[in-house]
């Protein structure tokens, strides 16, 4: 493999930045390379080989020349392939000052697209592939069509600053975000502070309006790869792009795995190199028994059954309200003629409301939940709730799914809301998944019931007969232990005071829409 470190590359601005180039050694890096880009502001020195043990890569899977959720170039040079792994603007020895996810480096992205595609080895076409951060700014460069690009492969990426990574329901992440921020942070000059804008930006803004995507813009060839076990970071993101892009040449893959094991699993660096064989070098078969959409139903940690579908999210969706009885604790299939309330002191991590169905046959649940929730505080203006949905054991005990990259113990799913962030964005809320504005705050009326839409966000999961479904309602994260020292989503700047007051049954709607798939239809993989 011949590397070429710290290659100058000129923006348009006049501004370099430093790339570090792969290619195959020999005549056949001389000529007609399709190039892969993968646009990271961690190092691209930055080593992928020696991540946490319970990441799950294994011994054999990366080389020692792997960045930091990027593809290998060891690997992708044997397979006829250019890498290039970029230190963005304002990022390590690069010139300027890193300011990301905005127009701005959109346009580097572009610029270096074009450089890469007009190099005398190159053969014009290149693809972008990647983790995370690597996958987000796919989202922003596609819709800008450089000449050169000719594929994506977005692998987990959020798509919405402020809803998905920042703020989650209205209430400020203190964790993931801090740490994020740490790592953007090495430059011989100055780089954006993401977790000082999150505090100075508390509502949805134009500095948040900065960072949009138009990815109804993005019409070539995309492979997209989602997972049910990134909530609070990457799962709502991804599957939102994979909804809003307008190519007709997209593809889905959904998975309830750890994702960096997930990427560089071999059996899906050969579905990596089956598409980018067919869009980056034309051969013409590659992909020719590919479905559309194929996803994993989960049934415990990273278990599931693979099947294919024609869509996402599946129309073939029936879905269905189940209510919360405050009496009795029971998500029931209809609505409690008596009111009922129940309470749980927001302030005790260990005080919450469940409530629980028990199926009597075996049930598939796919895609978008939705807490329709009547709450009541007469200790203060505001709540802020944290919702979980678990798996039940027909003894019922708790199953435990695989959680963002390394932990094997997390929720089926969770969702967050900022009362006074209640206000919905009607142009964009469906029945099924209610989106807010974020844009004003809106006290509650202290001593008054008042109704509440929460998205959950998706997942999949299959339940046997006997098993059951569990709803939780706290004031406080459900996930909290952190073994690795690895963040992930929490909220500690929190407004909770008193009790919380749920209200269930007669005038009080309250329920959970979830979504129910008739079991046996669609094509098992």
């Amino acid at each position: 493999m011949l590397f070429e470190r710290n290659v100058p590359v000129k923006m348009r601005d006049g501004i370099t930045i430093y790339v570090d180039l792969f290619r195959p050694e020999g005549a056949a890096g001389e000529q007609n390379l399709p190039v892969l880009l993968a646009w990271s502001p961690y190092g691209k020195h930055g080593k992928a080989d020696n991540l946490w043990p319970p990441a799950g890569i294994e011994n054999g899977w990366i080389s020692r020349h792997t960045a930091f959720e990027a593809p290998d170039p060891v690997y992708w040079t044997r397979a006829g392939y250019a890498v290039c792994y970029p230190d963005p603007r304002g990022s390590w020895l690069s010139e300027g000052e890193l300011r990301h996810n905005g127009q701005g480096e959109g346009e580097d992205v572009y610029d270096l697209i074009e450089w890469l595609g007009t190099q005398d080895w190159s053969n014009g076409k290149v693809g972008m592939t990647g983790v995370s951060y690597l996958a987000c700014i796919q989202y922003l460069v596609g819709p800008m069509k450089p000449p050169h690009l000719a594929a994506l492969n977005p692998w987990e990426g959020f798509s919405d600053w402020y809803r998905e990574f920042c703020y989650h329901g209205g209430m400020r992440e203190t964790c993931f975000v801090e740490r994020a921020a740490r790592n953007l942070n090495w430059s011989t000059t100055r780089t954006e502070n993401t977790a000082e804008n999150a505090r100075l930006h508390p509502l949805h803004d134009a500095y948040w309006r900065s960072k949009d995507v138009n990815l109804s813009a993005i019409d070539l060839p995309v492979f997209v790869v989602a997972s049910w076990s990134d909530h609070g970071l990457h799962t709502r993101g991804t599957l939102e792009a994979y909804k809003a892009i307008s190519s007709e040449q997209k593809w889905l893959l959904v998975h309830g795995q750890k994702k960096w094991r997930h990427y560089y699993t071999p059996e899906n660096v050969v579905l990596q190199r089956q598409f980018f064989d067919h869009f980056l070098k034309g051969q013409p078969d590659t992909m020719a028994d590919w479905p559309k959409v194929r996803i994993q139903v989960r049934t415990q940690g990273s278990e599931g059954q693979w099947r294919d579908e024609s869509e996402y999210p599946l129309a073939r969706t029936d879905y269905r309200p189940l209510y919360l009885s405050a009496a009795d604790g029971a998500l029931a299939e209809s609505l409690p003629t008596a009111a009922s309330s129940m309470e749980y002191d927001s302030n005790d991590p260990a005080a919450a409301a469940t409530f629980v169905h028990t199926f009597a046959a075996a049930t598939e649940l796919t895609g978008h939940f939705k807490l329709r929730l009547w709450v009541q505080s007469d200790d203060a203006d505001d709540m802020d709730l944290f919702i979980a949905l678990e798996k039940l054991d027909a003894n019922g005990a708790r199953v435990p799914f695989t959680f963002y990259a390394l932990y094997d113990d997390g929720p089926l799913a969770l969702g967050w809301l900022r009362a006074s962030h209640r206000a919905l964005d009607d142009a964009r809320s469906t029945p099924w998944q209610p989106v807010h504005r974020h844009d004003a705050e809106d006290p509650l009326p202290r001593g008054e019931p008042v109704p509440l839409e929460i998205e959950i966000w998706p997942t999949s999961v299959h339940f046997d007969a006997g098993e059951s479904l569990q709803l939780s309602v706290k004031g406080s994260d459900f996930f909290t232990e952190d073994r690795y020292n690895l963040a992930f989503a929490r909220h500690e700047d929190l407004r909770n005071h008193g009790t919380h007051k749920l209200l269930s049954g007669g005038p009080y709607d309250s329920h959970l829409l979830v979504p129910h798939i008739a079991i046996g239809e669609g094509i098992p993989a």
